[in-house]
């Protein structure tokens, strides 16, 4: 036998040793080509000049959150854009602080509202910046909005504005509020999967996509009252700032026919005719006026300007080199799960380390739990709840600052609090409980695959290849129905009121934060600032810093978190999904992070089902 390769062997190798150095190539190119864009980065000047006479262009963009989603440093990098991000978050206390500052700031006059890609907020949180604009503008300041076309959201916002200018092909588009979801009674029939369902609550529908194909008549009714209590909220306020009626915000499809007929079906001339925007102009026009309101850029191209990250890297706060006496500020945001959960969202084990890392630091002198969520696990919420009550026992006060929402579980760890301040948009209550589980038995059956066996006792054989036996059925209904005894006793008890009192009111109803306020579930109107004044109060201290209590990076965390900052300017943008891939993909993640919370080791959930509309 020829000890010479084969020809075919001789091939092969050949062509994986070709492939083999494209491979090293292009991995030596990405790894010193990264490397070089890290050296010139930390290497150039970072210095960010804030021009006298200027304009602050708030460019926001994605989500409004209290907390940051947690995302990989090198993951994060990769999908940074030098344009705005429509999948980024924006934390709302840096938004608030930038125009703060910018108030006090005599080299800002003008605050340019840009928000073509900003994707939701929610209007509690939309207040907050409005009510910072409207502090800006008392201090003979000017704020304008400039957009392709307003969405309801954007145009909340931008009705702030001392002016609205729209791009003269342009639209706003105003609808109201709605509240759909999709349901499953069907297809999982069709599956012949057995969905077993306990609950609590004449308007506790959480469960209702996997028993039924439609809302029932308490939903609706109690969906109906609270959407009204929001929107009329939105009218109000957007009448005020623009001299409106609010019959003439939303207009019915008839009326906005004639009215569109009116302006040959111009939309921006309508948009202008309603008294929705002040103007309508090109962006050419739009940069002329800026450049005659506050001067000309350097480079001649626009008007004198910086971006809202720019001018929060010019002017955010130097850590204070000794520590004072503080009022602690801990976030609670997301779907309450069990175990350690990274930011944005809430764990049972993670968020209740924060509280206690708070009672073990002699300067937090108390504590502001700050809100943002529509409930989940039972037993979560519970560790967390004991937490607070062991900051109250330590001597440290407890006020709840609710954002957007705080229902169901996200009511339970704030029902033991000193004080509770909700805002008037604030979705809250949900008080009830329900629990939910499926078994595959007849889905099995179906191919042929049955499950028998002997057990020593009935609860020795729950699995969920088989169905479910009636006496256990029975049992876990008991445990849904003591855990919503428990809940509302501890309203009673920490609201001051009755059982009776507090079952009329629950029932897994979900109220806004003025009925919340009437009904005693909350104690007073207000924001983060109004907690944290009420906590220093309670605490008895006068001068104080606030801290945020987070979980600390790494020194290596730390390091590549900067590094990578600085070199994102530096890579080329991120490439984006079309809108109509986004909304698919969108829905259906949607659905998988709904059946993914309920991770009670009870089964047993408070969760608000209204939160997401």
């Amino acid at each position: 036998m020829s000890a010479k390769p084969s020809l075919i062997k001789r091939i092969f190798t050949l062509i994986w040793k070709t492939i083999n150095g494209i491979r090293k190539i292009i991995l030596n190119l990405i790894f010193f080509g990264f490397i070089a864009i890290i050296v010139v980065a930390l290497s150039a000047d970072d210095e960010i000049v804030v021009p006298e006479q200027s304009a602050l262009v708030l460019n926001l963009a994605g989500s409004i959150v209290d907390q940051k989603r947690h995302v990989d440093p090198i993951e994060a990098v990769f999908k940074q854009s030098k344009t705005d991000d429509p999948n980024g978050e924006i934390l709302l206390s840096n938004i608030v602080y930038v125009i703060d500052s910018a108030t006090q700031d005599p080299r800002i006059n003008t605050i340019v509202l840009k928000m073509g890609n900003l994707r939701s907020g929610g209007i509690s949180k939309m207040t907050a910046i409005g009510e910072a604009l409207n502090k800006f503008k008392a201090a003979d300041k000017t704020v304008v909005a400039f957009g392709n076309s307003y969405e309801q959201n954007q145009y909340f916002l931008a009705s702030y504005a001392d002016e609205i200018y729209l791009n003269n092909k342009g639209a706003v588009s105003l609808e109201g509020l709605s509240s759909y979801r999709l349901f499953y009674k069907s297809a999982l029939d069709k599956l012949n999967v057995s969905t077993h369902v306990f609950r609590v609550g004449t308007f506790k529908s959480a469960v209702e996509p996997y028993i039924r194909d439609d809302m029932s008549a308490p939903a609706k009714e109690a969906s109906s009252a609270l959407l009204n209590d929001i929107w009329q909220n939105y009218e109000s306020i957007v009448a005020s700032n623009r001299n409106i009626n609010e019959y003439d915000i939303v207009l019915n499809p008839q009326r906005y026919l004639t009215e569109l007929d009116k302006v040959s079906g111009d939309s921006a001339q309508l948009a202008l005719n309603m008294n929705w925007v002040d103007e309508l102009v090109s962006d050419e026009a739009f940069r002329l006026a800026m450049v005659e309101k506050v001067g000309q850029n350097t480079d001649g191209e626009s008007f004198k300007q910086i971006t809202f990250s720019e001018y929060y890297s010019a002017v955010q706060p130097v850590p204070s080199l000794i520590e004072q006496d503080s009022v602690g500020i801990i976030v609670a945001k997301g779907n309450i799960l069990n175990g350690k959960q990274p930011a944005g969202q809430i764990g049972g084990e993670s968020t209740s380390a924060l509280l206690k890392k708070a009672r073990f630091d002699d300067k937090v002198k108390a504590v502001v739990l700050r809100v943002d969520s529509p409930g989940g696990s039972a037993f979560a919420s519970e560790k967390i709840r004991q937490e607070v009550i062991a900051l109250k026992d330590a001597g440290k006060p407890v006020v709840v600052s609710m954002g957007s929402l705080a229902a169901s579980g996200g009511y339970w760890i704030s029902a033991s609090a000193d004080y509770i301040y909700a805002t008037p948009t604030t979705l809250t209550g949900s008080i009830g409980i329900f629990g939910m589980f499926a078994t595959f038995e007849n889905v099995l059956a179906n191919w042929g695959i049955n499950s028998d066996g002997v057990s020593t006792s009935e609860w020795a054989g729950i699995s969920a290849t088989r169905a479910l036996d009636p006496n256990v059925s029975a049992v876990v209904q008991r445990h849904i129905e003591h855990g919503y005894h428990e809940f509302i006793s501890l309203v009673a008890k920490e609201r001051d009121m009755s059982l009776e009192q507090v079952d009329r009111i629950a029932q897994g109803r979900v109220w806004s934060g003025t009925r919340a306020t009437e009904l005693g579930l909350v104690d007073e109107l207000g924001d983060i600032d109004s907690a944290v004044a009420k906590a220093a109060e309670l605490a008895e201290i006068e001068k104080f810093d606030t801290k945020l209590i987070e979980r600390e990076l790494t020194t290596e965390e730390i390091f590549v978190q900067k590094m990578l900052a600085s070199a994102s300017t530096y890579l080329p943008e991120a490439s984006t999904q079309s809108p109509m891939l986004e909304q698919l993909f969108s829905q259906w993640i949607s659905v998988v992070e709904e059946f993914s919370m309920f991770d009670d080791p009870n089964g047993m959930y408070l969760y608000c089902e209204h939160c997401n509309f």
